[in-house]
């Protein structure tokens, strides 16, 4: 469920566009040792706001935009990093200017700046289409703190342990239906797993006819989105082409039918009264009951978009790194050979290296507002956008020695990567809400396959990278063999 902006500076709107100019190579300031930024040199007081990029490629747009477009793997993004420093300017086709970032200084600065100043809900604009306008991933400044508050308690504490039946049937209703002595595609078995897992812990429904209903509107929604780069489309498409394709017009029915159901769901919650909501155990009815420091509730408008940002958030999200999680430990002899000692911090450090060298999600972003930005040495203007590169951060050598192996004993030394240097799930005050639950999920459907099924990898090779809606997922689904049928749950 990690913050969602995979694509996102494809599918904003097109600003004037501005020359780049790029005078001299700037060095990293970091010391080594530390990986701590040293300080640039202070600015005169009168040039504190005045705007200085960091510098970038001189290639044209176009070819900048297949450089992020058309590469399964961030060497393009790479390559820029150690030609120009930890802060490199870009531009694309769909947009100017804008600046990622890659040096956990640099993330920290981003994700503790204001948040008034530092707009994440604008910078997911392009799901505005899918998960609604008072979708808490795209609310900035007071609205997003009143929302995350609000969502908050279903994803801590108690609530938490009442999710783990429901994962351990879901895990099951799976391996027992996997094939025994073929390839199968593990993806699509973890997509359904996590979303009957968003049906009953999250939405409420116990298994039979509704919770199947809304499962099928449901796929017939994510499913189109699922397609290479098919959200970017959504959102481009009717401003290159003066209308709404006829791939939009689909997507739109299908979410009508979405829609159609959780607005009576609502209204059969809510004649209900708090008593019986109160019982209920699920997300759902916990956004029906919660109230800020005013007494006021979600609207009905504004619990259908939370409950489908949920439901995107950590559907395809969590089936992804899951599929990735099993796609690196089965190429991992030894780190496999531990794991099926199902020992759990080991299992939580293999977790966490998968979401390292796989990252589910590339980027994040802020959109700065209201006056320049200060990050390190430069001075960023309004209205650019700037996005820490998760997959480049995690693959930096002198955080992450021998970064392209798979070794979970990174996290589990005494001082393992802190939270600039791992950020699947991003950071501050915008880090994914979802984040605990996801880990755990994926720990016990790890664990659950570890002690019930005997899988091995189908092919030599780790999958190949795709861009999938907001995802980067294993273009051929992680191809895997059950050799025996599953132990007896």
């Amino acid at each position: 469920m990690a913050g969602i902006h995979a694509v996102a500076n494809f599918a904003r709107t097109p600003v004037s566009a501005a020359k780049a100019r790029v005078s001299v190579v700037r060095p990293s300031y970091v010391k080594m040792a530390t990986l701590d930024r040293v300080p640039p040199p202070a600015p005169d007081a009168e040039a504190e706001l005045e705007p200085r990029m960091p510098p970038g490629p001189r290639l044209p747009r176009i070819l900048q935009t297949a450089g992020f477009m058309f590469g399964s793997s961030p060497w393009f993004i790479d390559a820029c990093r150690r030609r120009f420093g930890d802060a490199v300017t870009f531009r694309t086709v769909f947009d100017s200017q804008f600046v990622m970032v890659f040096h956990p200084a640099l993330v920290k600065e981003l994700f503790h700046g204001p948040g008034e100043q530092l707009r994440a809900g604008e910078a997911n604009a392009m799901l505005g289409p899918v998960v609604g306008e008072r979708s808490v991933l795209l609310l900035d400044g007071s609205e997003h703190l009143r929302h995350r508050r609000l969502m908050l308690p279903p994803f801590h504490g108690r609530r938490m342990h009442t999710y783990v039946a429901a994962m351990r049937r879901s895990a099951d209703l799976e391996i027992d239906a996997w094939p025994v002595g073929e390839p199968f595609a593990l993806l699509a078995s973890m997509q359904s797993l996590t979303l009957r897992v968003i049906m009953q812990a999250v939405f409420g429904y116990a298994p039979g006819p509704a919770e199947e209903d809304l499962r099928r509107r449901v796929r017939a929604m994510v499913e189109p989105l699922a397609r290479p780069r098919s959200l970017a489309l959504l959102a481009a498409l009717p401003m290159l082409l003066g209308r709404e394709p006829a791939m939009n017009d689909r997507f739109a029915s299908a979410r009508r039918g979405v829609d159609e159901v959780l607005f009576a769901e609502i209204a059969r919650r809510r004649g209900l009264g708090d008593d019986a909501l109160q019982d209920a155990d699920d997300v759902f009815s916990a956004l029906l009951l919660a109230e800020d420091e005013e007494g006021r509730r979600l609207s009905d408008q504004e619990v259908r978009d939370e409950l489908v940002t949920l439901l995107l958030a950590g559907h395809e999200t969590t089936a992804t790194g899951l599929a990735w999680c099993f796609d690196l430990l089965l190429h991992a002899p030894a780190a496999h050979a531990r794991a099926l000692e199902r020992d759990e911090l080991y299992l939580d450090a293999v977790i966490k290296e998968s979401l390292r060298i796989r990252p589910v999600i590339p980027a994040v972003g802020r959109v700065v507002r209201g006056g320049p930005f200060r990050l390190g040495e430069y001075v960023i203007p309004t209205g650019i956008e700037i996005n820490p590169s998760i997959r480049v951060i995690h693959r930096r050598e002198d955080i992450y020695p021998d970064a392209g192996a798979f070794r979970p004993e990174r996290f589990l030394v005494d001082n393992p990567p802190d939270t600039y240097s791992w950020i699947p799930f991003g950071g501050g005050p915008r880090r994914c809400l979802g984040a605990s639950f996801a880990l755990m999920e994926m720990r016990i459907v790890l664990d659950r396959v570890l002690e019930r099924a005997a899988l091995r990898a189908a092919d030599p090779d780790l999958a190949k990278v795709q861009f999938r809606a907001i995802t980067l997922a294993p273009r051929d689904g992680v191809r895997v063999v059950q050799d025996r049928p599953p132990a007896r749950g």
